[in-house]
């Protein structure tokens, strides 16, 4: 007799030949991806093209790249805004800014950039700290339609007073309005603040190291994978960092608990921020 599988067993399935099938056909892998919130985005997208399964949005995306751009978006993680967590960039500004200082030329890499509220973010920060210029920001996200967001620099209007009061409570130095021009219901943020950033596609999960890095921001991302995901990722960050490098991430993430712990040592537990040591 033919045991019939239990529901969340059926869409456990599912979901997993869904993930291998976008690996496969598309090269993008989320198969390590936390799942709960791997679930819930994946339905959005289910319900979104009008369908009911899970198996119904494969067969849909493995025939209509144009849907695999709208799963790609949902899978992405574009949850951001600028000087998030004012008192990183303070920490950052007081704890890691006077080392910059004695280094004659900066790279930093934003891992995981989204639309790019925290690269113009830091940007600003190491203008006013007189080192934007000599300094090179790569960042750097798996999604190519977020990145053209992030190159053009077009933000919604109304989320500026959001912002300025974040800038300010990050020890901003002048009036924020200063690096942006409103327009239409969006604000378009001075190209100048770009001239030292290369925005470029790259995917954690399955790419490899490309530079060596004196700061490394990967903020907020790393929650949304499991452990092994976790891990692997904190490797490939400290395969790209320069010794006593700096890794800053999200509040919610840390590397204890990772097999790279001892490689680092802390600068501000609160906000997460470490020196590579070894």
């Amino acid at each position: 007799m033919t045991t019939i599988p239990k529901r969340e067993d059926l869409e456990q399935l599912e979901i997993d030949l869904l993930l291998e099938a976008v690996y496969r056909q598309y090269g993008f892998d989320f198969r390590e991806y936390a799942p709960a919130s791997l679930r819930r985005r994946v339905w959005r997208r289910v319900h979104a093209e009008g369908l009911t399964t899970v198996s119904a949005l494969q067969d849909k995306l493995l025939h209509d790249p144009a849907c695999m751009e709208r799963l790609l978006l949902d899978l992405s993680i574009n949850v951001t805004s600028m000087f998030r967590d004012p008192s990183f960039y303070v920490a950052f500004r007081n704890k890691v800014v006077p080392a910059l200082h004695t280094y004659p030329f900066t790279r930093i890499w934003v891992a995981g950039c989204s639309t790019g509220e925290e690269v113009y973010s830091l940007a600003i920060l190491l203008q006013e700290e007189k080192l934007y210029d000599r300094t090179r920001i790569y960042a750097t996200d798996i999604n190519d339609v977020v990145l053209q967001q992030a190159r053009r620099g077009i933000f919604p209007l109304d989320r500026m007073q959001e912002y300025t009061d974040n800038y300010m409570r990050a020890g901003g130095q002048r009036s924020f309005s200063e690096y942006y021009t409103a327009l239409y219901g969006n604000v378009v943020f001075r190209r100048a603040l770009t001239d030292n950033v290369v925005f470029s596609q790259h995917n954690l999960v399955t790419d490899a190291s490309f530079n060596q890095f004196n700061v490394i921001f990967c903020r907020n991302v790393l929650i949304y994978f499991n452990n092994e995901l976790q891990d692997r990722v904190q490797k490939l960050f400290l395969n790209s960092m320069e010794t006593f490098g700096i890794l800053g991430l999200g509040k919610k993430e840390t590397i204890k608990y990772t097999t790279i712990a001892d490689s680092y040592e802390v600068i501000d537990a609160e906000e997460r921020i470490y020196r590579r040591v070894r």
